[in-house]
């Protein structure tokens, strides 16, 4: 019986339409003082690989104080920016239902994301989806490189056998890390990659949305 879940935040529960990658750059300058001229690929991957891998494609030296000094200049141009990414961003469909129905049920819910944590809480209190989530038992990039690793973390965290857990991301990174940890794995094809695609991952089930609110708690409860 499902007892946590585990939520990816971006193409998951919301979407920034373009603010976040214009944030990260912002915050690359910050720190390295080079412009960004092109970023590692960021589907299904988290904020400490894909800096380590653009420094590379920068002839950049990296090292943790490096993501250290990164992740804190990430989450302070959110908070800078709030007010735009309230405006650009938005929270997918039927996201804030399907929390708030879990939290009714009892179930307890919490993250795993790329994302360093002081930007995703920024990200999650802009739109209205903090309050259903224990932030503090979530998994983030300065956690670890890989999903598996995060799922792990979060698991522990919460004290949680991975047989009683669920997590819902929209990438196949997403569903092999989910696989790996041995948790079961619900899909949405929210963000780039199409549900056939998702299901050809090895996903446990696959949602086109979050809108089907009888489709999403028969998914995740099942």
């Amino acid at each position: 019986m499902t007892k946590l879940v585990l939520w990816d935040i971006d193409h998951t529960l919301m979407a920034t339409r373009g603010l976040g990658g214009e944030l990260w750059a912002q915050a690359f300058r910050e720190v390295t003082g080079v412009e960004l001229r092109r970023q590692a690929s960021v589907t299904g991957s988290t904020e400490r690989v894909i800096l380590r891998e653009t420094a590379r494609l920068h002839d950049l030296p990296y090292n943790d104080e490096l993501f250290e000094s990164f992740a804190h200049a990430l989450s302070t141009v959110h908070v800078r920016r709030v007010a735009e990414l309230r405006e650009r961003g938005h929270a997918l469909p039927g996201a804030a239902a399907v929390l708030d129905r879990l939290a009714e049920q009892g179930l307890r819910q919490s993250v795993v994301t790329g994302n360093v944590r002081g930007a995703a809480e920024v990200k999650l209190a802009v739109f209205g989806l903090d309050d259903y989530l224990r932030l503090d038992d979530g998994a983030y990039g300065e956690d670890g490189e890989e999903r598996l690793e995060l799922l792990r973390v979060a698991l522990a965290r919460n004290s949680a056998r991975r047989e009683d857990a669920v997590f819902l991301g929209d990438t196949p990174a997403d569903v092999a890390g989910g696989l790996e940890a041995g948790v079961r794995v619900v899909a949405v094809a929210t963000g780039r990659t199409s549900a056939d695609e998702l299901r050809d991952a090895g996903a446990d089930a696959v949602l086109d949305g979050l809108t089907d609110m009888d489709a999403v708690l028969t998914a995740i409860v099942a």
